[in-house]
C-alpha cells in the first residue's frame, strides 16, 4: 500500500499530465479583476461570469469605480450572475476597503485579504495563488472538497479542515498547481453525479469514497 507521501506524488503526476497548465477558466487581468470574478462566481457558472465581466471591466477600470458605483445600477450589471443584490453589496464593500485601507490595490497577504468584507479562506488564496503567484494555501471549492474526499485524503467536511488536512500532504510548492488542477479535474471527470470513473486518470489511486458505480 502506497504511503501519503508516495500517493500524492502519483496524483501529482497524474494531474500534470492531464492539466498541464492548469489555469482557471475565469477572464481577469489584474488582481482586482479576479477579486472581483471569484466573488461572482459564486452559485454561477465561469461561462456566464466572462460574459458579464467582458463589459464590467470597461465600465469598472478600478477599485475606486466600484467603490463609488451606484449601488442599484451595479446590481442591474450583476445580474445574470444570481444573488445580484448580495454580490453588489459585498463588491462595492470590499472595493471600498481596498480604497480606503490599500490605496486602491489589492492587498497581497491572507491576514490583510480576509480582512476584507465577505472575503474567506478560499477567495483569498484564489487571488493569492493565481494573482500574486503566493502559496498562501491550497483552494478548497466545491470541486476540491469532492475530489478529496472520493480520494481519502480528507474526512473533513468544512472547507477550511479540508484545507488543513490537504496542506499537510501536498508540497508547499505544488499549492498553486494543485488547486486549479483538482478543479478542473472535478468539473470534467470527476463530476458531483455520475463521475466518469472509467476515464479517470487517478482511478487506480482512488479509494471511490462515497461513489456508486
Amino acid at each position: 500500500m502506497a504511503t501519503s507521501t508516495q500517493l500524492i506524488e502519483t496524483i501529482l503526476s497524474q494531474l500534470k499530465q492531464s492539466y498541464p497548465l492548469a489555469s482557471y477558466e475565469l477572464n481577469w487581468e489584474t488582481p482586482l479583476q479576479l477579486l472581483v470574478a471569484t466573488i461572482l462566481a459564486a452559485q454561477c457558472t465561469d461561462e456566464r461570469v466572462n460574459k458579464v465581466t467582458k463589459t464590467l471591466w470597461l465600465k469598472y477600470p478600478n477599485a475606486q469605480a466600484f467603490a463609488q458605483a451606484d449601488i442599484l445600477e451595479l446590481e442591474q450589471d450583476l445580474k445574470p450572475t444570481g444573488f445580484y443584490r448580495n454580490k453588489a453589496k459585498t463588491i462595492k464593500s470590499v472595493c471600498q476597503e481596498i480604497v480606503t485601507q490599500f490605496g486602491g490595490e489589492v492587498p497581497d497577504t491572507m491576514a490583510s485579504m480576509v480582512m476584507l468584507p465577505g472575503v474567506a479562506r478560499k477567495t483569498a488564496n484564489v487571488v493569492l495563488n493565481t494573482a500574486f503567484k503566493i502559496s498562501s494555501g491550497i483552494i478548497v471549492d466545491t470541486h476540491v472538497a469532492r475530489v478529496s474526499q472520493r480520494l481519502g485524503l480528507t474526512k473533513q467536511k468544512s472547507p477550511e479542515k479540508i484545507e488543513q488536512d490537504l496542506m499537510k500532504l501536498v508540497p508547499q510548492q505544488e499549492w498553486t498547481f494543485w488547486g486549479p488542477a483538482v478543479v478542473l479535474h472535478g468539473r470534467y471527470t470527476c463530476t458531483a453525479k455520475n463521475p466518469n470513473c472509467t476515464e479517470c486518470v487517478l482511478q487506480n489511486v482512488c479509494e471511490k469514497i462515497d461513489v456508486s458505480i
